[in-house]
């Protein structure tokens, strides 16, 4: 297989697999990017505050979803989600597979002039996983600030209600007076139950916002989170690597790495690659989330700086962790299947690709 169409098929298994992976973990992503977005001032006494719910276990969570919104409410966003995946994977492949290439190449015309074994060190896979993911981050991040949106909607809707029952209640206690008049604006406000809205809204909202910057908020937190793919990729070459080697040296060849070790490997990689950079993800989708979720102004954001030094001063280091262990579950999971199902839907086009060569090759004598 040539080149090109080696960073083709990359290209395509890598969406391919990360459309089916996305699909499975979704709802837990969604829970997990609400925790994230959640924001609580531990300075100050929070006794009914429905951010007690972030405190609760994912599987209550997400049943509380179910129940408040419908099934509909952890698949918001799934579509532009899809998208982004399909585009995300599919351009992290191409690219990373060409500049792979690249430094395959490289690495063999150095053993030919005797320097190095002809092998791709860990430094060069840190640098072509980097580069690729830059590319990615630069071309699709527009797709995942309306992701975010549609995921934390509901959320922010409960805080701009909940802000406008704290306003009357004020003005009451202001006026000490609580009349039927104000009894039934706050039964009003009572009844509206917050639903996800649609992926041409939320674009409409953040324009409204931003303008078209506002695509790309999040977009420095996004591009150092580069380091995270290129940390996960580092683990899994340098893991597959040695596995190949084993099997080399014990004589049973590259069809021995199985689609479950492939799966291991994958699920190893991305926890490594996970603890390692998630406070950057949690100040990612903060900034990527309407501002209302924050409540007060000490609990918005105006850019990557401010997010950092509020969530410092009001929330503590642990406010950076947010629904790590969700995450951790999520992409793990997501990850692995990922790195299966890619293997496998290349080893298919491989096959295809032989038949169709031997085929032509037939037709041709």
């Amino acid at each position: 297989m040539s080149s090109n169409s080696n960073a083709v098929a990359n290209g395509l298994a890598g969406a391919g697999g990360g459309i089916v992976a996305q699909i499975i973990t979704y709802p837990l992503q969604t829970v997990n990017t609400r925790q994230q977005t959640e924001r609580i001032d531990k300075k100050k006494k929070q006794p009914h505050s429905p951010s007690k719910r972030s405190s609760s276990g994912t599987l209550l969570q997400i049943f509380q979803v179910v129940r408040s919104e419908g099934w509909g409410g952890l698949y918001s966003g799934l579509r532009p989600s899809l998208l982004g995946t399909a585009a995300s994977q599919g351009i992290y492949y191409y690219f990373y597979q060409v500049f792979k290439n690249k430094a395959e190449a490289i690495a063999a015309e150095r053993k030919a002039k005797g320097l190095g074994d002809g092998t791709v060190g860990m430094f060069s896979w840190l640098v072509v996983a980097a580069v690729a993911g830059s590319l990615n981050v630069l071309l699709t991040i527009p797709i995942w600030v309306l992701v975010t949106r549609m995921q934390t909607q509901t959320q922010a809707e409960r805080k701009i209600i909940e802000g406008k029952k704290q306003a009357l209640l004020r003005e009451a206690s202001e006026s000490s007076s609580i009349d039927s008049t104000l009894q039934e604006k706050l039964a009003e406000l009572d009844s509206i139950k917050p639903r996800p809205y649609g992926t041409l809204q939320a674009a409409r909202e953040v324009f409204t916002e931003a303008g078209i910057t506002g695509f790309w908020k999040g977009i420095i937190p996004t591009l150092i989170m580069v380091c995270n793919p290129s940390i996960q990729f580092m683990i899994y070459e340098s893991l597959l690597k040695n596995l190949r080697a084993k099997r080399s040296a014990d004589k049973q060849g590259f069809k021995n790495v199985t689609a479950l070790e492939v799966f291991l490997l994958g699920a190893l990689a991305k926890l490594g690659a996970t603890v390692s950079t998630y406070p950057l993800l949690v100040v990612k989708s903060r900034l990527q989330a309407k501002q209302e979720i924050g409540g007060t102004n000490m609990l918005r954001y105006t850019g990557t700086v401010d997010a950092i030094v509020k969530m410092i001063r009001y929330e503590g280091l642990t406010g950076f962790y947010k629904g790590m262990s969700t995450k951790i579950v999520q992409s793990v999971f997501a990850a692995s299947v990922l790195f299966m199902i890619k293997e496998e839907l290349i080893k298919a086009y491989m096959v295809l690709a032989d038949k169709s060569k031997k085929l032509l090759i037939k037709l041709n004598n």
